[in-house]
């Protein structure tokens, strides 16, 4: 019969359990990915840099609209004490620049670069010969054809299909059995559950308003505080 571990928690006065931005529990349920020794399960999607210092996940994927930039990696890496994924392009930026910046996540610690879903395989072949990290190529369409990006230098997936991603996990797992797969998990723990039972090894979770919703409860908790403050004082 399993039994349950009871797991001790520890937190500071200034760093309260209600003050992390927590993943769902049902990631652990995820078998994970052993990268350089680390085991990771649950990966936070996030460029908030208040959040990624902030949070439970083991990883924080890094990844962004934007042309990477060197300055908003070397901001997330002060912050960070989880291992980071960086997004080095792949769209319109690729070949010498996703290679500069990937040398630049290498040498400031991250555990792996990400490559866009347009990438070119040259591009993919020029940050293998040049940055010794995994390369996370993010699948988006069963179309791609991912056995020539593998051969090219590809680590792990990264899979992103919207409502679609189980299904997508799932064609992608059966085709790759022991291939690493993370995937994103959706909003609720069915939709989590669902994506790991399709194959995916880790979830990648992305905290809508989640420090929003945490700024505002913090007020309130003030708000509250201020007026029995009023009220006593008026006694």
């Amino acid at each position: 019969m399993k039994r349950e571990k009871y797991v001790p928690e520890l937190f500071t006065p200034l760093r309260q359990d209600s003050g992390i931005i927590k993943v769902p529990h049902v990631i652990r349920e995820a078998s994970g990915i052993r990268i350089f020794g680390k085991r990771i399960k649950s990966i936070l999607y996030t460029t908030d840099v208040a959040i990624i210092a902030n949070n439970d996940a083991d990883a924080v994927l890094v990844v962004h609209p934007w042309t990477p930039n060197t300055a908003i990696l070397n901001a997330i890496k002060q912050v960070a004490s989880v291992p980071v994924f960086a997004g080095i392009g792949g769209g319109l930026t690729s070949g010498n620049k996703s290679v500069k910046v990937g040398a630049f996540a290498e040498e400031n610690g991250a555990f792996g670069v990400v490559l866009n879903s347009p990438v070119t395989l040259e591009t993919i072949r020029a940050v293998e010969e040049s940055v010794d990290l995994p390369i996370i190529y993010t699948v988006v369409d069963y179309r791609d054809d991912l056995k020539d990006r593998i051969e090219a230098g590809v680590d792990m997936f990264n899979i992103s299909g919207g409502a679609e991603t189980p299904e997508l996990v799932r064609k992608v797992r059966e085709q790759f059995p022991q291939f690493p797969i993370m995937a994103s998990g959706g909003r609720t723990e069915t939709s989590i559950m669902r994506t790991i039972e399709s194959g995916a090894n880790a979830i990648t979770f992305t905290a809508y308003g989640a420090s929003e919703k945490l700024f505002h409860k913090k007020m309130e908790h003030y708000r509250q505080m201020d007026a029995e403050t009023q009220k006593d004082q008026e006694e």
